[in-house]
């Protein structure tokens, strides 16, 4: 564990932003476990009555930036993994930074089409 840690580089903006998201979704993450378990356990939530809830666009937009920020922390903590810990160069830094951009958009897609789709906006 301590391995992955010192594999990024510590210095610039980056660095902070890895801090914040991770900060950002430990938060919201525990704000809807204790939603969903404490103050709903008594209730029915389903997926049908759960969607009917997120028909807003407070709801996509939530969505919507919990799914960037998820994105952008997973593939920045790869890229720096990948890159940083063994010193790549060259093309092969090139071809890891490209398929990292090239699984972002695709996740980034999907996600906003299953946004779409929960909230029923379009």
């Amino acid at each position: 564990m301590a391995e992955h840690y010192s594999s990024f580089d510590r210095s610039g903006r980056k660095w902070l932003l890895q801090r914040i998201t991770a900060a950002f979704l430990v938060v919201v993450l525990a704000f809807h476990f204790f939603l969903l378990h404490f103050v709903n356990h008594a209730a029915d939530v389903t997926f049908a009555g759960t969607s009917a809830r997120m028909s807003t666009w407070t709801y996509f937009s939530l969505m919507v930036l919990f799914l960037l920020t998820a994105t952008f922390h997973g593939v920045n903590g790869i890229h720096n993994t990948l890159v940083h810990r063994d010193g790549v160069d060259g093309w092969k830094r090139t071809a890891i930074t490209a398929v990292l951009a090239v699984a972002s958009l695709v996740l980034i897609v999907q996600g906003l089409r299953t946004a779409l789709v929960w909230t029923n906006l379009f």
